[in-house]
Order: structure tokens, then sequence, then C-alpha cells
């Protein structure tokens, strides 16, 4: 019976590439010069620091910039609050990996509300879809492509 996983992953190296495309464009950007502004990558996710809050949103855009050169969905990065100490700001992002459980039962949803003649069923961070004929599979794929939802997808072991 022909199946595939939907999942939600971001490639870590290609993750630290980009930030190391926008550090350099930092050090490039004229209207950065003098400026107290980085680029930190650790394993929790990215913390962008600057000077002022328009710097920072400023920061922000290059490395959405620096992820859609290396066609790493912008979507993969949550904010995860701002704090103020000293003279910088500093803004943390969260990299998302994974399917929550909410979300995966969303998807769930939205594919049985479509009346597909597939199956859907959560299997840790991954939903797996399975259905008779290979075309009600591509369905439900164009159907979660079409849809808004706010996660960056992969639709992986496609298998007849």
């Amino acid at each position: 019976m022909p199946s595939f996983d939907i999942v939600s992953e971001i490639d870590m190296h290609e993750v630290t590439n980009a930030v190391d495309q926008a550090r350099r464009d930092l050090g490039n950007r004229w209207d950065f010069k003098n400026v107290d502004a980085s680029f930190e990558l650790d394993d929790k996710g990215i913390t962008i620091a600057a000077e002022q809050e328009f710097q920072l949103e400023q920061l922000m855009d290059m490395l959405r910039m620096a992820f859609a050169k290396r066609n790493i969905d912008a979507r993969a990065l949550s904010e995860d609050g701002e704090s103020k100490a000293g003279k910088l700001v500093r803004q943390h992002l969260v990299l998302r990996q994974g399917i929550e459980t909410d979300m995966a039962k969303k998807m769930v949803k939205l594919i049985k509300d479509a009346k597909l003649k597939v199956q859907s069923s959560i299997q840790g961070d991954k939903v797996r879809v399975t259905g008779k004929k290979r075309d009600d599979l591509q369905e439900a794929i164009a159907l979660l492509r079409e849809s808004d939802l706010d996660l960056p997808l992969q639709f992986n072991n496609f298998r007849d």
C-alpha cells in the first residue's frame, strides 16, 4: 500500500552556512559600521543583537534573506522573546523542527475533512499518510501545500 511521511526538518549545516553568510553581509553593510551588532548560533537557536530596535529588524531581514538563498524556509524560525541588557537589544530565535502534537492533529483533521481516500496517523514528530492509490496521496500532498500551516513541511519516505 503506498504511503509517505510528513515531516518538518531543517538542515543544520545549511543553517550554519546561512548564519555565516548573514555575518559576512553585516560586515559589508555601511550602515552598520561602528555599530555593535552580531549573529550567534548555538544548539538552541540563533541570537541576534543590535543597539537599536530598527537595527534588530534589519538584522532579522538579513537573516531571512540568507535563509532564502540557502533554500531554508524562514517559517522554521520562531521568535522566543526580546531582551534589553545594557546598550544591546537581543532577540532569540528558536529553530523549529518536528511536528508538534496539536499541529499534527490539525493536519490529520484537514486531510479527513477533505474526504480523500487516505488514512493518516501521527507517529511521534511525523505524520504517516497511506492510501490505495498514488494519485490519492498526491492529492493529499497538494492539499497540505495549499493550506496555510505556519510550518515548513517536507514529504519524504514515499513508497509504492
